[in-house]
């Protein structure tokens, strides 16, 4: 039979990672974990006076606090004047202190992206000159530190506690339902629900402190605790919380009740109901980090979020049924082993758990790099490679697992047709040994009388050797000190026992049970090669564990590569601005903005070049691409000019569609000089359409 299904398993496989990957190669562009893609300000140019606002354009929605941006002038003093507001889309502002003087000025940010992770930076900007200044420009590490690394333990035992708790109570339910009675696989199911439990209570309490002040003192500030509640990653540790207490029951019942529960309908339908019941709040738990993080932003959340879920599962279902296995193998009394046929049923389960496991990372890798490149070119992917050459190696040793398993399984049918053989040799003899002992049954009768005299003398006997073995007993115990007396006797004389060497017996007597147990489970070669492959997959099990954690604490390679795309648009730009405004003679300018219509593939830079940037009449090109840097075309660009400060504007340009991302207008009339904002409006779709503005000095 397994030589009929395998290859159609293997077609049916193939063609569904096909027909995904074809749906999914036209999808657009996804980020998480928030970069800043344009400002106003841009990076170090120089405008002419000291602006109103300075706005910050990131890859999606952040959260923000008081301390969020700040501006610092030459001095290192704050000059921004309220907290930061959400302009428009992704782009957010603060307000600035009028009659700032010449300089360098610091903005710095930190942020909490909407996957829940903290992101900060830092750039310069100057007003008339270049200068000297206090102010750090450094970029800032956002969730490191001390504090950073608490969390990540916190995460790290976060994920094992849950491992550990769905994975063990799967294998007890689907697999070994005997082992709902072995104490040491109690104990680990327990154990990893009081580890997930005191994790997250753990990272609810550190959330404030890691996405802020990063300050050991602020851990137990019941101010950041309360923020922290109102946002989606506390709601999401609240949730968390109360799925555990319902966890909580289904343990009791799983270890109590359903243990105590005979073999029959009955226990059938609580196992039915303990599985439905247990993978529900096993989903709950795993939907707990799907709503908060990486699937939470960005392309399709809506599938996102139920594969991450599932990911989840599988990889509990695996490595957490593989810990059990492990514990049921080296701890699991010697009268209650765990046979082959639990073993060949994880070994089935956990073939599935990979099939769902490479499935859901498929699209997961596809959705967080793009493209090939990012592979290699950031730490996200070569993390990601790191995590699949991992799981390639688990797969590896579990394939060993397999062939000790089919083994076992082998020798264990072996045992049951030999032991099948000596019953029936036995039922052929008993009834060889009936007909002799009818036979003897009448000369045995005559024997009788004698051979009762002669016991009975004999009984006598024995009674007359005992009593004289306990008198000479009890003296030698009355002559003996007390070390003697109570080795030879173990108690003292009137029956007291000696409760020292009562527990120094006991504890023999234990070491001695379990020396016989781990002789008797290493006495059969299969099952201790069993157990030398599946500890071995545990150990890289732990370390793909680590590599996972720190996995979903990286920048995403598709978001690092957009932020790179646009932090080199934005060196242009200002090389550009600075130019412009240094050599008048030149007199071209070019603004770069970054957008965000809110729609599917709604997300690029745009830029504008005016030549010569002067009164009168000037020659416009718009182009638009994506953040990848490749040429975009979208159905229309629309641009305004606005002068404020004479009430002028604004004055609409609708210029012509070139090629590929090009449009350009000839003759574009700038009526006076003056500090100028550009306007360009880009529609992405029918309903999907954003304005971008940035001021720049014309004429």
């Amino acid at each position: 039979m397994t030589r009929t299904i395998t290859p159609r398993l293997r077609t049916l496989v193939l063609l569904i990672l096909a027909v995904a990957g074809a749906l999914l190669a036209g999808a657009g562009p996804a980020s998480a974990h928030a970069a800043l893609t344009g400002s106003d300000p841009a990076q170090g140019v120089v405008v002419p006076k000291a602006p109103d606002q300075v706005s910050l354009t990131f890859s999606e929605n952040v959260s923000l606090n008081s301390n969020s941006i700040r501006v610092l002038d030459p001095k290192g003093k704050r000059v921004d004047t309220a907290k930061p507001d959400n302009l428009s889309g992704t782009t957010y502002g603060v307000q600035l202190k009028t009659g700032l003087g010449k300089g360098t000025y610091t903005v710095a940010w930190q942020v909490v992206s909407a996957d829940s992770h903290p992101v900060a930076g830092a750039y310069t900007f100057s007003v008339g000159a270049p200068s000297a200044t206090v102010a750090s420009v450094g970029d800032q590490e956002a969730g490191g530190g001390f504090v950073g690394w608490l969390y990540g333990f916190g995460r790290y035992m976060s994920y094992a506690g849950y491992i550990v708790l769905v994975g063990g109570a799967a294998f007890v339910l689907a697999c070994w339902q005997r082992g709902s009675g072995v104490r040491a696989l109690q104990r680990l199911v327990v154990g990893g629900w009081l580890t997930l439990t005191a994790a997250t209570l753990w990272l609810l309490l550190l959330r404030g402190s890691y996405t802020t002040s990063g300050s050991v003192g602020d851990i137990f500030d019941l101010n950041l605790l309360g923020q922290v509640l109102q946002t989606k990653t506390g709601a999401a540790l609240v949730s968390r919380l109360l799925l555990l207490a319902a966890a909580a029951l289904f343990i009791a019942v799983l270890f109590g009740a359903y243990d105590k529960r005979e073999e029959g309908a009955e226990k059938r339908d609580l196992t039915f109901g303990l599985a439905i019941g247990g993978t529900v709040v096993a989903a709950g738990l795993a939907a707990s980090w799907a709503m908060a993080e990486h699937a939470s932003t960005g392309l399709q959340p809506g599938i996102a979020m139920p594969v991450d879920v599932v990911h989840l599962l599988a990889v509990a279902t695996w490595l957490g049924g593989l810990t059990a296995l492990l514990v049921a193998l080296y701890r699991a009394p010697a009268d209650t082993p765990v046979g082959s046929a639990a073993v060949r049923r994880f070994s089935q389960v956990a073939f599935g758990s990979v099939l769902a496991l490479v499935g859901t990372g498929v699209y997961q890798s596809w959705r967080q790099l793009g493209s090939w490149s990012a592979f290699t070119d950031t730490a996200y992917g070569q993390l990601l490679l790191v995590k699949i050459a991992l799981v390639a190696l688990l797969v590896g040793i579990a394939s060993i697992s397999r062939r000790w398993t089919g083994r076992l399984a082998d020798t264990a049918l072996t045992e049951t047709g030999e032991e099948t053989g000596r019953a029936a040799a036995g039922e052929e003899t008993a009834k060889v040994s009936a007909g002799a002992e009818t036979g003897k049954a009448s000369a045995g009768e005559e024997t009788v009388t004698a051979s009762a005299a002669t016991k009975q003398t004999e009984k006598e006997r024995v009674k007359a050797s005992a009593a004289a073995k306990e008198a000479s007993g009890t003296a030698r115990a009355r002559d003996a000190g007390p070390g003697e007396e109570a080795s030879a006797g173990k108690a003292a004389p009137g029956g007291d026992t000696d409760p020292e060497r009562a527990a120094q017996l006991a504890r023999q007597q234990t070491a001695k049970d379990l020396a016989r147990q781990k002789r008797v489970r290493d006495a059969d070669p299969n099952r201790f090669g069993l157990r030398r492959s599946v500890l071995a997959e545990a150990g890289v099990a732990v370390a793909l564990l680590a590599v996972t954690t720190v996995l979903t604490q990286t920048e995403p390679g598709r978001t690092e590569l957009d932020a790179k795309a646009a932090a080199s648009s934005s060196s242009a730009s200002s090389s550009s601005s600075s130019s412009s405004s240094s050599d008048s003679s030149s007199g071209a300018l070019t603004l770069d903005m970054s957008f965000d219509t809110g729609g599917k593939d709604g997300k690029g830079v745009v830029r504008v070049d005016l030549d010569p940037a002067t009164v009168g009449s000037n020659e416009m090109h718009v182009y638009v691409q994506r953040p990848n840097g490749r040429a975009f075309d979208i159905p229309e660009v629309k641009v305004a000019f606005t002068l404020d400060a004479k009430k002028i504007g604004p004055l609409p340009v609708a210029p012509d569609h070139i090629t590929t991302g090009h449009w350009a207008a000839n003759g574009v009339q700038i009526p006076m000089a003056g500090d100028w904002t550009v306007s360009v409006t880009v529609r992405t779709s029918d309903i999907d359409q954003v304005t971008v503005s940035k001021h720049a000095q014309i004429g």
